[in-house]
């Protein structure tokens, strides 16, 4: 959906609902544009509206001071900058590390869990240095470390990691130089754990940390039964390429006790998806998680962490449901769930409670950035205005003319299968090159305006039928936005992610028309 929105919107961004826009009888008001671009439930708490109508970011959510994205927009333009525009907020990735480290430590208050936890940032979801370091600064009171997983990370992650008591987490394929430099973190002091995904990786590591004669800390990540759901299901589960089978972890287990350093074993780790939308898959994969790492106290191993992964979602479609896109939990169950049921399995197996440790990028960043774009054209189905056929113009535009003239509340859906037909008609006939160019024109404006009157005796009243909603939206205008999705929206691109859309200001006034945002590439 967009409005009469001057010539600015705001990404992450798709329309939020897709129905008429003029269904709905009351007088517009601000709380007509909150619910009607669903702001409150996508926005967290993170963004609102102005009484000018104005979109606003609260970085500190609703405990401190409002900013006005089109102030913010015009003193860009008066600087020289151009569009599209992306804006971070820091105060706002601050306010996100401790949002999570406080939900986890209320969760374990309440349910008396005798461990502590340490989350992890993982630099792939936002390799931008400043981001980093805001969130290090951010997360120092309360231990918040990194995870890697390539070269490149662990060499950015080894310089900005400074905390002794926060953890530098290890993922992903490694070869002798991965492990060599992550060792060497472990010589500056530094609580480096190499997470072993495959068995080769913690021969070479255990051989690596003698010859260097450091003291090695490794954990192992291991495949479950349980799998996530969502886009990225398939990282969990049976299938999945990183991680030890139960047979493969026994095999480390024995490796590590023949090498005589059963004790390097500090950490278990599992992942079974980015943006889980479902509690109950989480529970699931955490409870089979803790089995295991019971097991591990059981066979005589003493690891300290938990490491439970990615998986916390963000609601883009403010939906509050298990969809793809949303989540139908909030951060305080989230660590509700995950303290409880470690707890849980850890009274059954009799076990000592560990660290519980997450990765949770994607929660801590994605409100943080916005990206403004310039609509700076439209383009209209019905760009004319209505002519009413004339006795000697071919009989297609009569026909169509007249279905236009006299269709109403009574035969609307009757007039739209008539029009269909005609246009139709009028194709075939153009394909068989019995109907010239200029009639063409006339049939396709005819058409339109006949649509058009069709979905406007469809507004205020019940959600109008499927083909009319569809032709609705076929009917809707282009707004030609300065960007380009590849290269600012290369998520939606590729992996169909969806980005909440909303118009930066007028939104004190009623929106008219469905649109569709589309950028000026040639080949979107």
């Amino acid at each position: 959906m967009t409005k009469r929105c001057g010539n600015r919107c705001i990404l992450p961004l798709k329309p939020y609902i897709n129905h008429s826009v003029a269904d709905t009888p009351e007088p517009w008001s601000i709380d007509s544009a909150l619910r009607t671009y669903g702001i409150a439930r996508w926005g967290s708490g993170y963004f609102g509206v102005n009484p000018a109508g104005n979109i606003t970011v609260r970085p500190q959510n609703t405990e401190g001071a409002e900013i006005d994205l089109l102030k913010v927009a015009t003193r860009a333009r008066e600087r020289g900058l151009n569009y599209p525009l992306l804006i971070r907020f820091h105060d706002l990735l601050r306010h996100r590390v401790r949002a999570i480290n406080e939900a986890f430590a209320d969760a374990i208050k309440s349910a008396r869990y005798k461990g502590s936890y340490r989350g992890v940032f993982p630099i792939k979801v936002n390799q931008m240095r400043e981001v980093v370091e805001e969130i290090l600064d951010a997360g120092e009171p309360f231990h918040f470390g990194l995870e890697v997983g390539s070269k490149p990370e662990l060499f950015a992650g080894l310089a900005h990691h400074r905390d002794p008591e926060s953890l530098l987490v290890c993922n992903g394929y490694k070869d002798a130089e991965f492990i060599r430099t992550a060792l060497l973190g472990r010589k500056l002091g530094k609580k480096v754990i190499l997470v072993i995904e495959k068995p080769e990786e913690l021969r070479l590591a255990v051989e690596t940390a003698r010859t260097m004669q450091v003291e090695l800390l490794v954990g192992v990540r291991v495949r479950l039964s349980a799998r996530g759901v969502g886009k990225w299901a398939l990282s969990g589960g049976d299938g999945a390429k990183f991680g030890l089978s139960t047979s493969e972890l026994l095999e480390a287990i024995e490796y590590l006790r023949k090498e005589g350093c059963p004790e390097a074993l500090q950490m278990l780790h599992f992942h079974v998806g980015s943006q889980i939308p479902d509690i109950l898959a989480l529970r699931r994969a955490v409870r089979e998680a803790t089995r295991f790492y019971a097991q591990l106290h059981h066979l005589g191993l003493k690891p300290t962490y938990l490491d439970v992964g990615g998986g916390l979602a963000i609601d883009y479609d403010g939906s509050r449901s298990d969809s793809e896109s949303s989540m139908n939990y909030t951060l305080a169950e989230y660590a509700r769930d995950v303290v409880r049921s470690v707890a849980e399995v850890c009274r059954q197996e009799k076990v000592p409670h560990p660290t519980l440790v997450s990765e949770s990028g994607r929660a801590t960043v994605a409100h943080h950035s916005v990206l403004l774009v310039e609509v700076f054209g439209t383009i209209e189905k019905t760009p004319r205005p209505f002519v009413q056929a004339k006795e000697e113009d071919p009989e297609f535009v009569r026909q169509l003319s007249e279905l236009v003239v006299n269709v109403t509340r009574k035969n609307r859906r009757e007039s739209l299968h008539d029009g269909l037909t005609v246009k139709e008609e009028a194709a075939a006939r153009f394909d068989l090159g019995l109907l010239d160019l200029s009639t063409k024109a006339r049939v396709e404006d005819a058409y339109w305006h006949l649509i058009s009157k069709i979905s406007t005796l469809y507004q205020n009243g019940r959600p109008p039928p499927e083909e009319i909603r569809k032709l609705q939206e076929q009917l809707g205008r282009q707004y030609l936005c300065n960007f380009s999705v590849f290269q600012s929206l290369i998520d939606h691109w590729a992996l169909k992610q969806l980005f909440p859309i909303v118009p930066i200001h007028r939104l004190n006034e009623a929106p008219t028309h469905l649109g569709r945002l589309v950028d000026i590439t040639c080949d979107s």
